[in-house]
């Protein structure tokens, strides 16, 4: 969560926007967005180079000696952040104009990579040098603050941030997944070298940006010194698909920042017929939203003879049952009303995925992990694609803190179940023996089939009830009678002070 300084840093960033004439929060966040990239293409560009050089690998700067713009061939340091900030007002308006934003809307040469699509229609709308020299400075301040609170989650915690305003301003209602929560997730998933890997619902990339950072984290050997590997990772193992352009912009920068240079970012309503991908990922991690029901005739006719249904999250469980190869894995967040609905069509998918799939794992979330922008319970599905069963016992665990307070204010907390989530799943065969009392315990498949196939943890774990004794009435009445005495004497003594 964004507060104090931070917080204040960014509103102000906002206040300049609107006293420069831009006021519609989705204007403002794309230009900060572009602001952010630029600045982070300076920084990434001298880590990696950086990395390259403690690597013993060539490295080619972006900012070569002369990087050619039109016809013009400019002196390619003039488009570092670190540089151009230093420039006077006008000068470095000019620059940002004329140079480095028509430098950065071709700064991908694959005209058909995510960048260059989302980039093509990129337009600078500052308008004025005063205002762009103060959104930089501002920018300046926040970057530092950011650098100086050393977590890795403060810049998404700023697109949450940023993004809250869109939804505040009643476009969409959207809200970021919080950056601990994908850790969790990708972590719970450990991904490989070799893993091909979708978010049907992507957004900003977020879970896409977090698989990449793990991995670079975990396998950077066993992916950086082997070419295919590497070229691989690079080119051809992130996929997301959104219908928001804004996003889908903020996502391929996003991941190009950190260091993914051609991740498959595009345009699509997942769950229509333009998707066409069947048995194609390895690993699905995602969000997908809950916006309530979708007309029929939008819906792909395959998702519907699985599941007849109008609702979105049951629709999405279907897709990645689709999309996942035989042996794929998935990592999903799902409303609580998907554990336990009534309806057909909620009872047939979690009959698919307990049958016919490999059912690993529910992880009941708190409600105000979402909070402040959803109230909403949610829970963790962990599943594989198997086609022919497997579900044996499945794991559930009951998260009731996760390292912030669950009101809307969202202050770090040390209750935390993350790490012990993390520790147990790694090691489920230690997890057999639990009692129902406990944070976690296994539930054998056919229990699950004899309670309709209802996955909420309140129909499997047990609660021990201590009793607590009380005195007598008699001595509860006397204690009041008492209490009325006392009460009656101080309004006395009340009394003769006010006649005085």
């Amino acid at each position: 969560m964004i507060t104090g300084e931070l917080k204040n840093k960014i509103d102000g960033l906002g206040d300049i926007f609107a006293a420069g004439g831009l006021v519609n929060p989705l204007e403002v966040i794309e230009q900060i967005t572009y602001l952010m990239f630029i600045h982070d293409l300076d920084d990434s560009d001298n880590r990696r180079a950086k990395e390259s050089a403690m690597l013993g690998l060539p490295y080619q700067s972006i900012f070569a000696e002369e990087v050619k713009i039109g016809d013009r061939a400019i002196d390619g340091l003039q488009l570092k952040w670190s540089v151009f900030h230093d420039f006077p007002a006008d000068k470095m308006y000019s620059v940002m104009q004329e140079w480095v934003f028509p430098f950065i809307k071709t700064l991908h040469s694959d005209k058909n990579s995510a960048y260059s699509k989302y980039m093509d229609d990129a337009i600078f709308k500052l308008p004025t040098p005063l205002v762009l020299s103060k959104v930089v400075d501002s920018l300046d301040e926040i970057y530092e603050l950011m650098n100086e609170q050393q977590t890795s989650d403060v810049r998404g915690d700023v697109y949450e941030y940023l993004l809250s305003k869109i939804a505040q301003s009643g476009r969409n209602g959207q809200f970021r997944t919080p950056r601990h929560i994908i850790r969790m997730m990708v972590e719970l998933m450990d991904p490989s070298s070799d893993e091909v890997i979708c978010d049907p619902a992507c957004g900003t990339s977020g879970f896409l940006v977090a698989a990449g950072e793990y991995l670079k984290e975990n396998k950077k050997e066993e992916i950086f010194f082997d070419k295919q590997k590497k070229d691989h990772y690079m080119n051809h193992m992130f996929h997301g698909y959104d219908m928001d352009r804004t996003m889908l912009r903020i996502g391929a920068m996003n991941m190009m920042t950190h260091g993914i240079d051609n991740p498959f970012i595009e345009y699509r309503d997942s769950l229509s017929d333009q998707n066409t991908d069947k048995d194609m990922y390895s690993l699905v991690l995602a969000n997908p939203p809950f916006k309530g029901s979708l007309d029929a005739e939008s819906v792909s006719p395959d998702l519907l003879k699985v599941c007849k249904t109008k609702k979105t999250e049951l629709l999405f469980l279907t897709l990645f049952l689709r999309i996942l190869k035989i042996g794929g894995r998935c990592a999903c967040i799902v409303p609580d009303g998907v554990l336990f609905g009534s309806s057909t069509a909620h009872k047939s998918i979690r009959k698919e995925i307990v049958e016919n799939q490999r059912l690993e794992a529910v992880i009941s979330m708190p409600s105000g992990v979402f909070k402040p922008y959803a109230g909403v319970s949610t829970a963790i599905l962990i599943f594989t694609k198997t086609e022919h069963g497997g579900t044996d016992q499945v794991w559930f665990y009951d998260m009731t803190a996760d390292g912030f307070s669950l009101d809307d204010k969202r202050t770090p907390v040390t209750d935390n179940d993350i790490p012990d989530i993390i520790e147990r799943f790694k090691n489920l065969d230690k997890e057999t023996d639990r009692k129902r009392t406990e944070k976690s315990f296994m539930v054998p498949k056919q229990e699950i089939v004899d309670n309709d196939y209802d996955l909420s943890i309140n129909k499997y774990k047990e609660v021990e009830y201590v009793a607590v004794e009380y005195p007598p009435t008699s001595e509860i009445m006397a204690n009041i009678r008492e209490i009325e005495i006392e009460i009656g004497n101080e309004m006395d003594e009340l009394e003769k002070l006010l006649k005085l």
